[in-house]
């Protein structure tokens, strides 16, 4: 399987067994604590994600992939650079795992193949896979079949290829030879904890995602929390902050996948320039990309706080006009944010 794996892009394969008692605990704190925000889905599945045989009946064994996304060419010193697009305003940032095509649809083609693979090798065998799209427990199963160890950030993490990678599960009713997990390795550093913008990462390996940028712009469906929006910046879908302070990721892969390339459409834009696009432009230029599920109301919402946010570091002419020209748009949600980010001044 870890042939074929490399053969389809996967950085690497493993094996975990069904038995996730031990992240029951946690998973119901979690819930209890109201961390999910309005993800009610994480809620209405309850202890399922825990219990893989009662997710997939007849399950057995999960198969766990680990794909690399970071572009073919991204140079070195790349989080350096990525830090940098944070210190321009007017630039619009868009994380990175998001600016190629649509994880999920990669994933999804290739971890059927690998499943044809499998099939071709024993027969025909019942499989049904996954990649953050069902109630799966990926870093749990990721971290139990050696993928990596859980970070402080609660993200996978392993040595020789960091955290910036997607994950994928293949659930089976073959008795499969778990692959061993590995040991944890962030020591004493706390630098993911240290540089969240909006300190959502409470306790080590705790995440109250109603105060993560990534759930407020892409999960979050209603006004973003006027507390929280100053600290923003110029993010408008997702946030790669803990990862790029994660000295780990010093070690992060190149895909080999030209899919996970970066698209000028989402890479360097400004703010501005995002701003414009009207909702027929907006699904054009998301077709295939992960982007287009927040739909043009969100992006806009989401964009006006960046431009806000721009407005506070120094007065942006261009900013203010194109806030201006949208004052009356239709939605409720993005006036008020337009209105928002109208009201913020240099140095007020």
């Amino acid at each position: 399987m870890r042939e074929w794996g490399r053969e389809l892009g996967f950085s690497q394969i493993g094996v975990a067994d069904v038995d996730l008692s031990a992240a029951e605990p946690g998973l119901l704190a979690w819930l209890d604590n109201g961390f999910h925000g309005q993800m009610a889905y994480m809620s209405a599945h309850g202890l399922k994600r825990a219990r893989p045989a009662e997710l997939v009946p007849g399950t057995v064994s999960i198969v766990t992939a680990r794909m690399d996304y970071l572009p073919a060419d991204t140079p070195e010193g790349w989080q350096a650079i990525e830090f940098s697009r944070l210190a321009r305003p007017g630039e619009a940032v868009v994380s990175m795992y998001a600016r190629g095509r649509d994880y999920h649809k990669v994933l999804r083609s290739r971890l059927a193949k690998l499943a044809g693979r499998i099939a071709s090798e024993v027969g025909p065998f019942g499989h049904r896979a996954f990649t953050d799209s069902a109630p799966v427990l990926e870093v749990e199963l990721a971290s139990r079949s050696g993928q990596g160890w859980r970070g402080r950030h609660t993200l996978a993490l392993d040595r020789e290829g960091g955290s910036m990678f997607f994950l994928g599960e293949i659930y089976v009713d073959l008795a499969l030879p778990a692959t061993a997990p590995v040991s944890e390795h962030c020591g004493t550093c706390t630098a993911c904890i240290d540089v969240c913008p909006t300190a959502a990462i409470v306790a080590p390996y705790r995440l109250d995602a109603r105060r993560c940028i990534s759930y407020l712009t892409i999960e979050h469906p209603g006004p973003i929390p006027v507390e929280l929006r100053p600290l923003m910046g110029n993010r408008i879908y997702g946030c790669d902050d803990c990862q790029l302070a994660c000295p780990w990721n010093k070690f992060a892969q190149r895909s080999p996948l030209a899919d996970f390339d970066a698209l000028d459409d989402r890479t360097g834009r400004t703010l501005v320039e995002l701003f414009a696009w009207n909702e027929a432009e907006f699904l054009r230029r998301t077709e295939g990309s992960a982007i287009r599920r927040i739909g043009h109301e969100r992006w806009l919402r989401n964009i006006a706080v960046a431009m806000g946010n721009a407005l506070r570091v120094s007065d942006h002419p261009e900013i203010r006009a194109a806030l201006a020209a949208h004052e009356h748009h239709p939605s409720p949600l993005v006036r008020e944010h337009i209105g928002w980010a109208l009201c913020q001044q240099a140095n007020g």
